[in-house]
């Protein structure tokens, strides 16, 4: 991927000035890099400013916050120092409202609601996973979100529902939906896919929107993106 256009294209830039840039990321990418030794998220779009604006050597860019790797959506990153504490600090005053849209199995019988665990980060066989637990478990972390029943599909028993994330926890969306028995489809961590392995089959988690405070400037910045045109979000459009 040499040229701006691509990377334009790849990364769908959809704000952008001189403290920051909102990005889309795609699915089964990494934010950052890891041991698989794929390209990620961050050097993408490091790339593309590289080209934007003809920079040589290297730039700074500040990741604030991340996306698991099979997930979709807007990400924001930093292009200064300033800005990266700045968001980072916001991040932890959770003063970041993050607005996730998620196809689910099974038709929910509370169309809205909130949903409150407690969580502890474990690995096994399948890597790192979320496991709920009960309160008083050491090391465990509250987790908190509200979702509400955006569109349903009978014939295809599977649920749109947007989720507002009060905490950011591991894998806390996967695994809060799982445990009401409503996984998230194509989540082979948490449902029926697991067994099978189906790469083929997508994890249906995206990152619609962002709200936050701009970094520098004394204004609020809010960013959406439209759905995946694509299955199973291709079902409700």
């Amino acid at each position: 991927m040499q040229s701006l256009k691509e990377l334009t294209e790849y990364i769908n830039p959809l704000y952008e000035d001189n403290h920051l840039i909102v990005a889309v990321k795609p699915p089964n990418i990494p934010t950052q890099g890891d041991k698989s030794g794929d390209i990620s998220f961050f050097e993408y779009v490091k790339d593309y400013i590289k080209l934007k604006y003809n920079k040589s050597g290297n730039i700074f860019l500040g990741l604030v916050h991340r996306l698991d790797r099979p997930v979709a959506g807007i990400m924001v990153f930093a292009k200064t120092s300033k800005a990266a504490g700045r968001l980072s600090e916001a991040i932890r005053d959770r003063k970041f409202e993050k607005i996730y849209y998620a196809v689910v199995n099974g038709i929910l019988s509370e169309k809205n609601g909130t949903l409150e665990n407690y969580i502890i980060k474990k690995s096994n066989k399948l890597g790192n996973i979320a496991q709920i637990v009960f309160e008083n478990t050491k090391n465990s972390k509250f987790a908190k979100l509200k979702y509400n029943v955006v569109k349903e599909d009978i014939i295809k028993n599977l649920s749109l529902v947007k989720v507002e994330l009060e905490t950011g926890r591991f894998h806390q969306i996967r695994a809060q939906f799982s445990n009401i028995g409503h996984t998230i489809y194509g989540d082979r961590k948490y449902g029926n896919y697991i067994k099978y392995d189906r790469n083929d089959i997508p994890l249906a988690l995206f990152a619609k929107s962002l709200k936050f405070p701009h970094p520098v400037k004394d204004e609020i910045v809010f960013v959406e993106a439209d759905l995946p045109n694509c299955p199973p979000f291709l079902f409700f459009l």
